[in-house]
């Protein structure tokens, strides 16, 4: 591993890399926060499925690619004069001391789970009106639920054990069908939504997170039906004319792979 001292050069390298590119290249010099926002996105993704792979010389690849964003952002910041990579780094590091009272203070803490209540209590000292302030308004809406939830679990809105949860995922189902045997489309979509939200809460208490678990179905079943596909591109038929008995045939010899 890199010591210290060559980490820093290699940061420093970057930012002159990013000074030069904001300079002299005609894309560069064009882009904005508000150009950079979707790429910045998709990199954050890209990284998310490296991560899922495993696959950590990826991981490294696509880390850089989210640090240049950084480092983008920052030089924009720069040159409006509002601030600068700096100021990015000293503001967190000021919140993380802050925010950890028991490593830079003299607090004494039992748990993870206390640091957590501490984290969320020092957030509304702050002068944040509501824990869930902290939740991007943007985010996919699976993984603002479970973000929701962690949020309020923070200071004690939580159930205590996982069977409650369970019932109430029940619960929720049930008036899902209710609702499906009534036919009201508004209200099917809202009881749906319940089984979700609830279903998301269950899977913390399984301390499973409902993103990856979810992710890592679909891609177990693109691998099955491109499985599928390539035995039946192997027997020169297209899926549409195959019968469900023939691609549940190798639908099931997939699943044994």
């Amino acid at each position: 591993m890199n010591s210290r001292q060559n980490q820093l050069l290699a940061f420093e390298r970057l930012l002159d890399i990013m000074d030069d590119l904001r300079e002299k290249c005609p894309w560069d010099k064009k882009q904005t926060m508000q150009t950079l926002r979707h790429l910045t996105i998709e990199e954050t993704y890209e990284l998310g499925d490296a991560i899922l792979d495993n696959d950590l010389n990826e991981v490294k690849k696509e880390l850089g690619d989210l640090l240049l964003h950084i480092v983008f952002y920052a030089k924009i910041g720069s040159e409006t004069k509002d601030f600068d990579m700096a100021d990015v780094c000293n503001e967190i590091c000021e919140k993380l001391i802050h925010r950890h009272p028991h490593i830079y203070s003299d607090v004494v803490v039992k748990d993870e789970e206390e640091v957590k209540q501490n984290w969320e209590k020092l957030k509304l000292k702050e002068g944040k009106k509501s824990v869930l302030e902290g939740v991007p308004k943007s985010l996919p809406a699976l993984v603002k639920a479970s973000r929701i939830q962690d949020k309020v679990k923070g200071v004690g809105f939580d159930w205590e054990e996982s069977h409650q949860v369970w019932d109430k995922v029940q619960e929720e189902l049930e008036e899902l069908q209710v609702e499906v045997e009534a036919g009201d489309q508004d209200k099917i979509e809202a009881e749906f939504g319940d089984v979700l939200f609830s279903m998301i809460n269950y899977a913390r208490f399984l301390n499973v997170n409902p993103e990856d678990a979810l992710e890592r179905t679909n891609k177990k079943f693109i691998k099955r039906f491109q499985y599928l596909e390539s035995k039946a591109g192997e027997l020169g038929k297209p899926l549409m004319d195959m019968t469900l008995a023939e691609m549940d045939v190798f639908w099931e010899e997939a699943k044994k792979l």
